[in-house]
């Protein structure tokens, strides 16, 4: 059984380390250790979405991921993979819609969300990096929208490196915390790219 020590590895590298390894496996277990609970998140997510069983144990300030990949039907991983993949993603890098005046580009941003959920047929996804996460995070004027997409089946995914850029990793209160592999293959497996 393999063990990879990702204790120290900045966002994404943990789950690019780890999808190296499965890439690897044929089918057994592999150990993963990471130094905080966004990480261990991120390999988590992204092993199940790989068809691997996860096991994760909290040791003090590590988790340590017990993998487990088994034979794999490439069929029916191919089906898996296109159901749960993402028709429509939105990008939004910025708590502002359009440049120029501030007061503005806040209202249209918030008009543009209120018409997402009152949409019949809704994205998928909604990726927030840069400032576009402190839409999701506490203080926001937009919040009850995103809270209400997100009950409307709208996965939403927050950049991590950019939440801890803004000090708001701890006020995130809709959607996940992300990483950069996660969203990268978010957009390259839409059918369609909305970026407001």
């Amino acid at each position: 059984m393999s063990v990879l020590d990702c204790r120290g590895l900045a966002c994404p590298q943990p789950v690019m380390t780890t999808k190296r390894a499965l890439d690897q496996l044929k089918e057994g277990d592999l150990i993963v250790i990471v130094d905080n609970a966004t990480s261990s998140n991120n390999v988590e997510r992204f092993a199940r979405s790989q068809g691997c069983s996860v096991e994760v144990e909290e040791k003090g300030q590590d988790f340590s991921l017990r993998i487990h990949k088994g034979k794999v039907d490439k069929e029916a991983k191919l089906s898996r993979e296109k159901e749960s993949a993402p028709k429509v993603v939105v990008y939004i890098n910025s708590h502002l819609l359009g440049d120029g005046d501030d007061a503005l580009g806040s209202f249209l941003m918030k008009a543009f969300l209120r018409t997402l959920l009152d949409l019949e047929e809704r994205p998928n996804r909604l990726i927030l990096i840069n400032s576009g996460v402190q839409l999701a995070s506490e203080g926001s004027k937009v919040l009850d929208t995103l809270i209400a997409l997100s009950e409307n089946g709208v996965e939403i995914l927050s950049c991590g490196t950019c939440l801890d850029f803004y000090g708001l990793k701890e006020k995130l209160k809709v959607g996940v915390v992300s990483n950069m592999h996660e969203i990268i293959q978010s957009m390259l497996e839409a059918d369609c790219l909305i970026r407001p």
